[in-house]
């Protein structure tokens, strides 16, 4: 993961699995800690490469967590096959809510 980026946009690379997902859980509550937060954020899919169904359930904390920070959260460069997963689920507008 990598957060050197603009202040609202956090980019999210490598692999989001379940073997994965504990220190990317940590990472980003690292960032989110920190007391410049914006209140709006952007999370960039694009250097993600191989996901699984863990990957639908920690975007679905991320938006959990926003909501309760009072905080805005978009994705953008969702990966297909993660869209995919979240279809089968039932799960795809609460991911990427419809404007």
């Amino acid at each position: 993961m990598n957060d050197t980026g603009t202040a609202e946009v956090l980019e999210i690379t490598g692999a989001l699995s379940f073997e994965t997902l504990p220190g990317v859980l940590e990472r980003t509550a690292q960032f989110v800690r920190r007391p410049d937060v914006p209140d709006a954020l952007t999370i960039d899919f694009k250097g993600v490469g191989d996901i699984d169904s863990s990957a639908v359930a920690l975007l679905l904390e991320w938006r959990r967590q926003a909501a309760a920070l009072g905080k805005r959260l978009a994705y953008v460069n969702l990966p297909p096959n993660l869209l995919a997963l979240a279809n089968l689920y039932g799960v795809a507008d609460l991911i990427q809510p419809r404007a």
